[in-house]
């Protein structure tokens, strides 16, 4: 297929066409990992320079961002506050427009001093910390007098008072959620609302003049990719927080007796129940998807393309009631809606109003349980899709990954996502394996249970397999037949379960063959050339775009391989909380990366693969 006549003839050709329609390759980082010698605690705005620095010497000329919005009490990027508003915690204390830092400096210096960047995990208490000095420089600044502050509030006030009234009743209420607020403030009677915004008008103007400078500096970043030919992906969440400004302000967008999750699939046993409300898109059509639209062109002052999180989730979401028990997960959830005939046309109404919001051109995040519309509507409209290595297989016959020419053009070829394990873990833990919670359910839609049920796990599975999560099949379960024999069931009444062996057993060699390595290794192990195999692999594909987490490359570095392998590394555990979740931080600052000999190794890598 000709690249270029195929993206400019579908439905997106004059967004393609803007950011110019060649194979490139990228790299995609949770801010929040990253840090330099000037931040202050975590990851910060002005430090994206440093990665697109890394990127242009390492080939790279897209930098993906995991979203930057206005974290919830889980610090969760994908639990926002508000689809508008960018998190505090990001902003850079030595980079503040139309103020003077002299006397505050001394305190900017023993913050630093006190939370010493790249040592152990993201402490997230730093963003009271910064908000305190932010505090202390806005009333030192005559900030009445700034005239691009003032635009920007006349340009944003469409959200940026919801927002701060949002932000600052949570605060009055202290820290309650607004479904447990006075009723007057609950219901957003404008009454009441005016009275308290004219009361805490300091505190209003102090909420925009941060945002103000958030969003100075980010523009700031997209300029200087710009500059610099590099394009700029933002992820930007498929919902919104329960407790939130956008929820409170529009409760009539949202379906707030139920909650949005994901069905049960071979990766999560029970599904998932996220919490996050389903939107009303009734009430949004009313309005002209204006909600929609309003928030897409404020991210158009920062990003070239933007990644739809969760995409089949415009077609229909997996939907949950509200008293369901949360160790239930998805498990009692149903789409919306349920008829399936419905599912393109109301995803293609919603993708329109997208569409037609902003300049950005989309990209789609299509995992999980996936109907069959949205690959069509993809392949319509020209929208990327996700290709994880992995996941990435032929189903129907061979049972293995698929090859370099399998995978769909109008996609983004990646070895692992931020909702992964990494490439090393995976390989580790869960190649080979099933999950254990998913099998033992559909051994139950059989009556295989109790003491049966134990008997077939000890048959077929090798009991010392490190993760208890998984299932790691025995070498002598070498063949569908013996699998069927061991369950004694026919295949006709166990095509799930063989579906399980036949996409798993094997499957280290099967990959090793793929990735054109000699299995004659110690299969229990890795070492970080199997990595490099699966990258240069991952990049080789059709896929338009091949885009990494910054993570995945440095394992190509010896000590920081080590790194990830001693301490917790996973972004995320999808469903579960963990203390480690959104906090990882990679082994080196930014200024050291550009010295790695990966630098080198992963510019041939895109080289080779006839990308930029």
């Amino acid at each position: 297929m000709d690249l270029e006549n195929y993206f400019l003839n579908s439905k997106t050709g004059s967004k393609w066409s803007k950011i110019g329609i060649r194979r490139r390759a990228g790299l995609a980082v949770p801010l929040f990992s990253v840090y330099s010698k000037n931040s202050v605690g975590i990851g910060e705005i002005p430090d994206i320079k440093g990665l697109i620095k890394w990127g242009k010497k390492c080939g790279l000329s897209i930098i993906m961002l995991l979203p930057l919005n206005d974290m919830g009490y889980d610090n969760s990027p994908y639990n926002a506050l508000s689809s508008f508003a960018l998190d505090p915690v990001y902003i850079s204390l030595r980079d503040l427009k139309e103020v003077n830092l002299e006397p505050f400096k001394k305190e900017i210096s023993a913050l630093k001093r006190k939370n010493k960047s790249g040592s152990g995990l993201v402490n997230f208490e730093i963003k009271k910390a910064k908000l305190k000095i932010l505090n202390e420089i806005y009333n030192k600044t005559y900030v009445s007098g700034i005239k691009k502050f003032n635009e920007f509030k006349k340009e944003n006030m469409h959200w940026l008072r919801n927002y701060a009234l949002y932000k600052a009743l949570k605060e009055y209420n202290y820290g309650d959620g607004w479904e447990d607020w006075n009723p007057g403030q609950r219901d957003c009677v404008e009454e009441i609302l005016s009275e308290f915004e004219l009361i805490n008008k300091k505190q209003f103007d102090f909420i925009y003049w941060v945002q103000w400078q958030l969003y100075e500096q980010l523009k700031n970043i997209k300029k200087y990719a710009t500059d610099n030919g590099v394009l700029m992906i933002g992820d930007i969440p498929f919902l919104v927080s329960r407790d939130s400004a956008d929820v409170w302000s529009n409760k009539n967008y949202f379906n707030l007796n139920t909650a949005s999750g994901a069905p049960p699939d071979m990766y999560f046993a029970n599904g998932q129940k996220w919490g996050m409300p389903p939107y009303n898109w009734y009430e949004i059509e009313k309005n002209n998807y204006e909600y929609i639209s309003q928030k897409l062109k404020y991210a158009e002052n920062f990003y070239d393309m933007y990644r739809i999180d969760h995409f089949v989730g415009l077609f229909r979401l997996w939907t949950i009631d509200i008293n369901s028990k949360e160790e239930r997960g998805g498990l009692d959830g149903y789409f919306d809606p349920p008829e399936e005939h419905l599912w393109e046309e109301h995803g293609v109404k919603i993708l329109n109003a997208m569409l037609n919001s902003t300049t950005m051109l989309p990209c789609a995040e299509d995992l999980g349980v996936v109907p069959h519309c949205s690959y069509k509507v993809l392949n319509e409209y020209g929208i990327t899709g996700m290709e994880i290595q992995r996941w990435s297989k032929e189903r129907s016959q061979r049972y293995d990954f698929l090859n370099e020419d399998e995978y769909r053009i109008n996609s983004i070829s990646s070895v692992s996502t931020h909702d992964s394990s990494l490439f090393f873990q995976w390989w580790l833990n869960e190649a080979g394996t099933v999950d254990s919670e998913l099998f033992k359910r559909l051994c139950s839609y059989r009556d295989i249970t109790g003491e049966r049920y134990d008997a077939i796990r000890n048959e077929l599975f090798d009991d010392e397999h490190p993760d208890e999560s998984r299932l790691l099949w025995k070498e002598e379960i070498s063949s569908l037949e013996i699998f069927l024999q061991k369950i004694n069931l026919p295949l006709e009444q166990a095509w799930d379960l063989a579906g399980l062996y036949l996409d798993s057993y094997n499957e280290k060699i099967k990959f090793l063959n793929y990735i054109g390595v000699d299995y004659n290794i110690d299969l229990r192990e890795i070492d970080n050339g199997i990595i490099k195999s699966a990258i240069r692999k991952s990049m080789m594909t059709n896929s338009v775009f091949a885009i990494n987490l910054i993570q995945e490359y440095l394992s190509l570095d010896e000590s920081c391989f080590n790194y990830f392998r001693e301490r917790p590394s996973r972004i995320n555990f999808p469903g579960k909380i963990n203390e480690t979740n959104w906090r990882t931080v990679l082994p080196v600052p930014i200024e050291k990366l550009s010295f790695l000999a990966v630098s080198d190794l992963i510019k041939d890598m895109v080289s080779e693969s006839k990308r930029d």
